[in-house]
């Protein structure tokens, strides 16, 4: 078995391909790149992996019995037709499995509702692929509140609009490993899986860096005007909208959901004990 994996040039696509690396189930690896060069720490073949080039997609999966769609990161009414690209050169190719990977959120009424129907419409193209199929709903990445610990102690709050809204938060890490299962493993065909770990509140969230961390987070509710505004002066007009639609669908009950992970890597995703413990320095 022949395994391709898109975006691999990104941290969810290396990841997915390291976790494939790891588990040792395929027979070959193909990573595809939209700029290959750039992809310097993946011992496997990389090939060229444009997203609008429908003819290079084809010729690059040429060989590929299973792919691995990572959703891009286009602007909503330009990735339908980019997935659909990728999707056609597989089905042209001779590819016979395709995983998709989604995401959770709000489907109306927030600023990051067209990326969520966006993505739903990916996988109505998916299911309606002719193809073998499998479809993963990504929770939210919690390495971006890591990382940001610097600034949360400076001002010594994690503020945002999601009030006591419980947000399905994941790591990439442990999508990894949901998907190297989801690619090798027959019995998921013609499912999707809810991938996130526990449910967390900002106020909890708080709780687990201050542990890690050594800090005195608070958690501050805002309402969804400010905290947008906040986050375009930082991030610009189109990606501080974007998190500002993210918190609003947390605080909606958008992404309050029962987790699926452990169907999809047979077994549970890590404990926030766990993963906030492997942070402390």
């Amino acid at each position: 078995m022949t395994i391709a994996i898109t975006s691999v040039s990104g941290q969810l696509g290396a990841a997915i391909t390291r976790a494939l690396i790891d588990m040792n189930v395929a027979d070959s690896l193909v990573g595809l790149a939209r700029s290959p060069d750039k992809v310097r720490d993946l011992d496997i073949d990389i090939r060229p992996g444009d997203y609008a080039e429908p003819q290079q997609l084809q010729t690059s999966l040429h060989g590929v019995n299973t792919l691995l769609l990572v959703s891009g990161n286009a602007a909503p009414e330009e990735r339908i037709g980019q997935h659909r690209n990728v999707i056609n050169a597989a089905k042209a190719a001779g590819v016979t499995k395709i995983v998709y990977t989604s995401v959770q959120g709000a489907e109306e009424g927030t600023a990051f509702s067209p990326v969520v129907q966006s993505n739903r419409q990916t996988e109505a193209d998916v299911r309606n692929s002719g193809l073998d199929w499998v479809i993963g709903l990504n929770g939210i990445y919690i390495e971006p509140d890591v990382e940001y610990i610097d600034s949360y102690r400076k001002v010594g709050e994690i503020a945002n609009s999601a009030g006591v809204g419980r947000c399905a938060y994941t790591t990439r890490s442990e999508l990894a490993v949901a998907y190297a299962h989801l690619l090798t493993e027959a019995r998921h065909d013609g499912c999707t899986y809810r991938l996130h770990g526990d449910l967390l509140t900002q106020a909890q969230l708080a709780d687990y860096l201050n542990q890690a961390f050594d800090t005195e987070l608070h958690y501050r509710a805002m309402s969804h005007e400010a905290f947008k505004a906040d986050r375009i002066a930082e991030l610009g007009e189109f990606m501080g909208t974007v998190i500002a639609g993210i918190y609003q669908g947390i605080h909606e009950g958008a992404l309050d959901h029962p987790s699926q992970f452990e169907t999809a890597a047979g077994r549970r995703h890590q404990s926030w004990d766990d993963y906030f413990a492997s942070l402390r320095g």
